[in-house]
């Protein structure tokens, strides 16, 4: 038997289909081996080496593995082929015990075609990609672990700290600050309505230079002066510019194109996208079996394969003519910092179109499907052509103009359509004009002047969000939507209808860190960073040699920016000879000594009101039910309400002074220290076990009287009916007062006796 192993158990299904006979495929469901949560598990003095365990939710999935493994005569390891998917199986290659029977296999598609070639042609594990995975993941911890109590303890509901996600915090508080601080500027905007002599044909023209420069009017005086001098016909054309412009298709989806693709057209946040995405990737299941329907979708590359683009071309011709073919093959440049590790997203098949999968999809995975194929489809295609005309008219020493196109050929925009005209405020777009020429005479029909004022920036979207973040180079394919994701779940941004909205946690956060650890905040710093994992990716860099050139420096910024947080106090301690100093805090400013590093809330008060059990003048404190004392003295740790009473008897428990306080059921005491209470209920009865008096006590939940111990709690003797402190002489259960009758508290027992 031979055991393939892959990420998710819907991709394993799907495998398992293509092969069967001798193949069992399972899924790991991702990483099995993690750093643990609870502690930081980087040995910073041993070369940063990590200490990783099996994930908890995974134990049970390592076993059935193990199992399964050690009956194999050959494991596959075919887990996502990317740096992540490359680190989880060195994972399961450590844990398995699968040493010298192991292969490592990547397939970009789940087809049987690539799933068996992968296997025709097996490789070994990629220790450069587990490395720069290995790095992201350790510098991710180092600046998580260490900056995220630093920001909770001084950021009010703040959560987390983290390399990539607190830049792109950053990003969306920037932005905020000029969208606030931003000042309109007045302009006007002046439009004349024209006609030909002799023709019928009206269109729109703008104004657009004055004396051959941009123009512009930015007040009413300027635009009234155009507006006086322009008011009359004729305007006289002055050059006429014709051609046919081509207009190239956009290359297949990318992460990030396809992320700002279906956010603005099928409006989706981010992490929404990849869920689908990855669905279509590992495969649905349908009423026609488990079906994939795209490449790996996490990509940086516009890359396509020969064997597919071949089949796309065919398909091009087959269903829209020879016409719609390029004269070449479309070839698509990789922008420079991209990995190009796979092939950009398409269908696995061209011949599996929307519509034949239309009826056994729901409406998001079909919507993204359509839009994933006919971007492909398009990109493949012949140029959309179109005819071009644009007049330039004068009138005085202004100059106005207007374009238009028509459609000459539409190529690839008969499958994908992407061109918009540009909006009126830049030029006049008439989709026809009239054939003009030099020197021809235009008469004016209607001229127009309409105030405007510049707009602030538009806030991001998780579109422009992404497209922000993959500029900068501060993150990867698989990391677009996690940042989002991560965000909004820590509260740093909201959504307000599909833009992102900075919160005060976030502003707060960003001028912490902006302070302290400006570096890390810093754009190109992080892409930097990620340039540096590129090496270690592609050209074997050792990554401990990084992650100290990054740890030494930002602990040594961590250290500065936690002792700068505090302001000396001529307070004294209450608990030493030292003065307090003044420190914020997460929920506030409070007092803190130096010395034996006690704390006090600011607004704490002394008072001339001596502790009951040690003496020492108790501080009056605001607490969740009003005002209450407090023993300044942590080992005495005493507490009571301004109005309870001190009374001379003590708690049966740790020996201290009791409280007499009023409760719902009547008088009691409380203890000031531990906070046992003792009933001044009415005494009835004797105790059976320690013959204690026992007591009248009612049930606080349903009001029921009951009667227990007054040794309570050191016995915890309790009964429904009166105790006589007797045991039954025929059972040895203790006997009760009932019906003016002593009995015996056991039904089963008919004891009896008059009282």
């Amino acid at each position: 038997m031979h055991l393939i192993i892959v990420e998710s158990p819907k991709k394993a299904k799907t495998i398992e289909r293509f092969l069967g006979g001798k193949f069992k495929v399972l899924g790991s469901g991702g990483h099995v081996r993690g750093l643990p949560e609870k502690r930081f598990a980087v040995d910073v003095n041993n070369n940063f080496e990590p200490t990783y365990e099996i994930e908890p939710k995974q134990k049970k999935t390592v076993e059935e593995l193990k199992a399964f493994a050690s009956k194999a005569d050959l494991v596959y390891l075919a887990t996502d082929p990317d740096r992540e998917g490359e680190a989880i199986a060195w994972h399961l290659y450590e844990v398995l015990d699968i040493k010298g029977k192991t292969h490592r296999i990547k397939f970009n598609e789940i087809s049987e075609k690539a799933v068996k070639k992968a296997i025709s042609e097996p490789g070994r594990i990629d220790y450069n990609l587990v490395n720069s995975q290995q790095a992201r993941r350790i510098l991710d911890r180092i600046v998580g672990y260490k900056l995220s109590p630093f920001v909770r303890t001084r950021v009010k509901d703040a959560e987390s700290a983290g390399r990539v996600q607190s830049v792109a915090v950053r990003m969306v508080v920037d932005l905020e600050r000029k969208i606030n601080g931003f000042v309109p500027e007045e302009y006007w905007m002046i439009s004349a309505k024209v006609k030909p002599e002799g023709s019928s044909t009206e269109f729109k023209m703008l104004l657009a230079e004055k004396d051959g420069k941009k123009f512009r009017p930015s007040s009413a005086t300027e635009a009234e002066e155009v507006f006086n001098a322009c008011n009359n016909s004729p305007y006289t054309v002055k050059e006429v510019k014709k051609g046919i412009v081509k207009s190239h298709a956009l290359p297949p989806f990318t992460t990030s194109t396809m992320q700002q693709d279906a956010s603005s057209k099928l409006g989706l946040s981010a992490p929404q996208v990849m869920q689908l995405a990855q669905h279509l990737y590992e495969g649905i299941e349908t009423s026609k079996g488990h079906l994939a329907l795209v490449t790996y979708i996490r990509t940086d590359s516009t890359r396509i394969s020969e064997d597919a683009q071949q089949e796309c071309l065919k398909y091009v011709e087959k269903n829209f003519g020879s016409e719609y073919l390029p004269s070449k093959p479309n070839v698509y440049t990789t922008k420079k910092n991209a990995q190009d590790a796979h092939e950009a997203i398409r269908p696995i098949d061209i011949n599996i179109t929307p519509d034949k999968v239309k009826d056994i999809l729901d409406k998001n995975h079909y919507n993204l499907y359509r839009l994933i194929y006919e971007r492909y489809l398009a990109s493949q295609m012949a140029d959309a052509k179109f005819n071009s005309m644009q007049i330039t008219a004068v009138k005085d020493k202004y100059s106005f103009k207007a374009s238009g196109r028509s459609v000459n050929f539409k190529g690839y925009t008969v499958v994908y359509d992407f061109v918009q005209g540009k909006t009126g405020e830049d030029e006049a777009e008439n989709k026809l004009l009239p054939d003009l020429k030099a020197g021809d005479s235009l008469t004016l029909k209607k001229l127009e002047k309409e105030q405007k004022f510049t707009k602030p920036p538009v806030r991001f979207t998780d579109s422009t969000l992404v497209k922000a973040i993959e500029e900068n180079g501060i993150g990867r394919p698989s990391t677009y939507a996690t940042i989002i994701g991560t965000l909004t779940k820590h509260k740093y941004i909201s959504r307000k209808g599909k833009y992102l909205v900075p919160s005060e946690i976030a502003f707060g956060a960003t001028d912490l860190l902006m302070k302290n650890f400006s570096d890390i905040l810093d754009v190109n710093f992080t892409a930097r960073m990620e340039d540096k994992l590129d090496d270690i990716a592609e050209k074997g860099k050792d990554w401990h040699k990084m992650v100290g050139e990054f740890y030494y420096p930002f602990i040594e910024d961590l250290k500065n920016a936690t002792g700068d947080n505090s302001e000396p106090t001529d307070i004294p301690c209450d608990y030493c000879s030292s003065n307090y100093v003044k420190k914020k805090g997460r929920f506030g400013e409070f007092l803190f000594c130096p010395e034996c590093k006690k704390t006090r809330n600011l607004d704490d008060k002394k008072t001339d009101k001596p502790c009951p059990n040690c003496g020492a003048l108790m501080t009056l404190k605001d607490g969740k039910f009003g005002k209450y004392l407090s023993c300044p003295n942590a080992e005495c740790n005493t507490k009571m309400q301004e109005g309870d009473e001190i009374t001379n008897e003590k708690c049966d428990k740790c020996s201290s002074v009791m409280l007499f306080k009023t409760g719902k059921f009547g008088n009691y005491y409380k203890c000031s220290k531990c906070g046992g209470t003792r009933s001044l209920s009415e005494l009835k009865g004797v105790c059976p076990i320690c013959h204690k008096p026992a007591q009248k006590m009612v049930s606080k939940k349903k009001g029921a009287i009951y009667y227990g111990c007054s040794g309570y709690p050191s016995c915890k003797f309790i009964s429904w009916d009166i105790p006589t402190g007797d045991l039954c002489p025929t059972c040895g259960q203790y006997l009760i007062e009932k019906d003016e009758k002593v009995i015996c508290s056991n039904k089963k027992c008919n004891y009896e006796k008059q009282n």
